[in-house]
Formats: structure tokens, sequence, C-alpha cells
């Protein structure tokens, strides 16, 4: 992949922030600039003027092939140097990311945020290529979905599921149910929220749904 050296960018960048700073005064009180580089010998070469601002504190500047090894760094972090991996290279890296990031403790829409940033770097690492062969090249199963996009939708559908289920309990019962009883409701599996919101038809007051959690827990 190549990459072109803009001798503008700092022109543009601080005064379109400046104008917008200036015309939104009332709603911010600072402001602070990051500027990413696949490395320093596409940076921008007249600097002098701007010297004040490029040392200072306000404005930093990131060099992604002096981050580390990729397979070093943070997964959020590696995502990004993905971008200056050779293309030979890049999809045993890219493979390996999801492999950890399936692994990883983050929540299920932050892996499904990683997964979308790794497909859409090979995508433009690999213009030619169709999204169908990029899953295929990343070994991810053309058929299902990844397990960490599969997560976060049932984590939606689990939220979704336990609202509906509250509202439907407090008219039934005609009474607001306990903090207690709404974190036990909403801390349920997918497969048994499902099955409350078939059985809460047939209960009459919180004495019933207490026994149905004592029995389905």
């Amino acid at each position: 992949m190549q990459f072109q050296t803009d001798q503008q960018l700092y022109e543009r960048l601080f005064s379109e922030s400046m104008l917008y700073f200036y015309r939104n005064g009332s709603r911010f009180c600072d402001w602070q600039a990051v500027v990413i580089y696949p490395s320093r010998r596409v940076e921008q070469t007249r600097q002098h003027p701007h010297r004040s601002l490029l040392h200072g504190e306000q404005v930093h500047r990131i060099y992604l092939d002096e981050l580390g090894e990729i397979r070093e760094l943070p997964i959020t972090v590696a995502s990004v140097v993905l971008t200056i991996v050779e293309e030979a290279q890049a999809p045993e890296e890219a493979r390996y990311l999801l492999l950890r990031t399936e692994q990883a403790a983050l929540t299920p829409q932050a892996k499904r945020d990683i997964i979308d940033v790794v497909t859409a770097i090979m995508a433009y690492k690999f213009s030619t290529l169709s999204q169908t062969e990029i899953k295929a090249m990343l070994g991810l199963n053309l058929f299902e979905e990844p397990r960490a996009i599969r997560e976060a939708k049932d984590e939606g559908r689990q939220e979704a599921i336990a609202s509906v289920a509250i509202r439907l309990l407090t008219r039934q019962f005609k009474q607001e149910l306990s903090e207690e009883m709404r974190s036990r409701i909403t801390s349920l599996p997918l497969p048994v929220l499902e099955n409350l919101s078939e059985a809460l038809l047939d209960f009459t007051n919180v004495s019933d749904l207490e026994t149905w959690l004592a029995q389905n827990a």
C-alpha cells in the first residue's frame, strides 16, 4: 500500500480546527488533535510555521511503524497498525487479530467493532477482491457470522426481551417491580427470558413470578 505525503495537512488541520472552535466556542473550552502517520517519511515537511502547536501538548503525532510488533500491541492498537503491514503478511496477521479478538475479555459490541475494522482494512488493501473472497481469506465462515457478532445481536435481543417482560409484568400486577426483581429478570439467559415471556401470561401476582424464577434459575 502506497501512502502519499500531504504537504498542506497542517495548514488545513489548524485553520479548520480554529474556525470550528471559533464558531463553537460556547460549547467547548479546549481542543486537542491526533494525527496518525504510517511513518515519519510521509509527514508534511514544512513544519516550522507550526512548531508551537506541533511541539505543544494539544497536538499528538503517532507513527504506526514505531509502535512495536503488531502481535505485542493491544488489539485495538494492533488493528490500526494492520494498515501498514505488507500485503504478503497482512492475511496472516489479520487472522491472528481475529483469533485474539474472539478470545479477548471484551464486550460483544467491542469485538464486533474490531472485526469490522480488520475486515474493512483488508478490503481496502485487497481492493480487487470481493467481500466473499476477503472473508474466505480471513477464515470467516461464509455461512455463519463470527461469534462476537452473534453475541452482540443476542445481547441486544436479551435486553429488548427483558425490557418488554418487565413492562408486561408491571401492567399485569398493577405495581412496579422491585429493583432486585428487575435485576434478576435482566440477568436471565436469553433462552430463559424467552420462556418467561410466554409464561408470564399465566401469572396473577408477584408470588407466581417468584415461584417461576426459583424453578427456572
